[in-house]
């Protein structure tokens, strides 16, 4: 077991979610930077002064690529380290305390490293800090206690790496929830189209023989749905879809917002919606339903003490604008980032070549903003 445990860990790949530089790391590297520059010189028991301050401020910049070269950092930081542990068996022991900033290599190893690296990088380290150990003639306590600090930095890169995967494998499960859903949704409009051009071929035969110019206009019918399955079939084709059956009931839509509203417990939903919808594509008109679903049912968890909803849509050139809007108290514990639900929400809006933005309204309550085009892309 044990084995297979460090075969899996060897194996691990690197996180994918890896920063760049960012701002406040420039900010974090100047301040220890500062910090050793002034530790060097006010400090009265500093050995080897010149020698120690240049090690520990040259390091310091070493912490804007532990992100991107964590093994790289930890040999680099640990290795000088490594020099100031061996350096310290000639005589005191030489170094900083404000190199303590190396932990956070360690941290970042672990969080951001591939399996190889993480082994590598911790046997660097665990040699690192047996040699630094030996000059100051410590006892037990004191290496059990150094050690216990490297191995929580460590087991805090593994916490936050973790918790970033769980929460990539929600989100991938989210997507191929929605990607599922499309998919079916595809079924059933497909399904519905054959079946159509399955019931005009079978007049068209009856009537051929007796009525030629019907059996043309049968034939127009056909090519005309056999072209908008067509056009459903290209807009999805890269959704896939599972094994199990799916009914072929008619999917709401934009009309059934009125409905919605009427079902949903709420004191006051104002619906507007624009005249002339029954040509929008079927997903598009499937998909503004399901998001002024999402979007009522957040309401009704979140806003506080809300009295009205508002569900407009709009058909602008080419797209069709919801907006979800409700008057209630925003909740200062709720995320501003979207939840499971609107997430699984914007894959789908995403997927048929829209937008979608959700969050506090400057007037107050929660606006939930979407803009779907009304073709789909071919």
């Amino acid at each position: 077991m044990t084995t297979n445990v460090l075969r899996s860990l060897w194996a691990e790949p690197r996180a994918t979610d890896a920063p760049g530089r960012m701002p406040r790391d420039w900010v974090l590297v100047g301040a220890l930077m500062v910090a050793a520059l002034l530790e060097g010189a006010l400090r009265d028991d500093v050995t080897w002064r010149p020698f120690a301050t240049i090690v520990a401020v040259g390091l310091a910049p070493v912490l804007l690529l532990r992100r991107t070269h964590p093994l790289a950092c930890v040999v680099v930081a640990f290795g000088a380290a490594m020099a100031l542990g061996l350096a310290s068996l000639l005589g005191p022991s030489v170094g900083l305390d404000t190199m303590i900033y190396v932990l956070l290599l360690v941290y970042a190893l672990v969080r951001w490293g591939s399996g190889r690296e993480i082994v590598i990088g911790l046997a660097v380290v665990a040699v690192a800090a047996g040699i630094g150990m030996v000059p100051d003639h410590v006892g037990p306590t004191e290496v059990f206690g150094g050690f216990a600090i490297l191995a929580a930095a460590a087991a805090g890169g593994a916490a936050f790496r973790y918790r970033a995967e769980s929460r990539r494998r929600e989100l991938d499960q989210i997507r191929g929830q929605e990607r599922v859903g499309l998919a079916r949704e595809l079924h059933d409009i497909v399904a519905h189209h054959v079946s159509a051009i399955a019931v005009q071929a079978q007049a068209g035969r009856a009537m051929a023989g007796l009525r030629p110019e019907a059996a043309l206009e049968v034939l127009a019918t056909i090519e005309g749905e056999a072209s908008r399955t067509l056009a459903e079939m290209r807009a999805m084709v890269r959704v896939l879809r599972d094994g199990a059956p799916a009914g072929y009931g008619p999917q709401p839509g934009v009309a059934d917002l009125v409905s919605l509203a009427r079902r949903t417990p709420v004191p006051v939903i104002d619906v507007e919606l624009p005249e002339g919808l029954d040509e929008l594509p079927p997903q598009i008109d499937a998909a503004v339903y399901r998001l002024a679903q999402e979007a009522l049912t957040n309401a009704l968890r979140h806003a506080r003490d809300a009295s009205r909803v508002q569900i407009r849509v709009v058909e602008g050139a080419g797209t069709l604008r919801l907006r979800v809007t409700d008057d209630g108290r925003i909740d200062p514990a709720r995320s501003v980032n979207h939840g499971f639900g609107l997430l699984g929400m914007t894959e789908r809006v995403h997927l048929l070549g829209g937008t979608l933005r959700a969050g506090p309204a400057p007037e107050g309550g929660w606006t939930v903003d979407a803009e779907l085009p009304t073709r789909v892309r071919r």
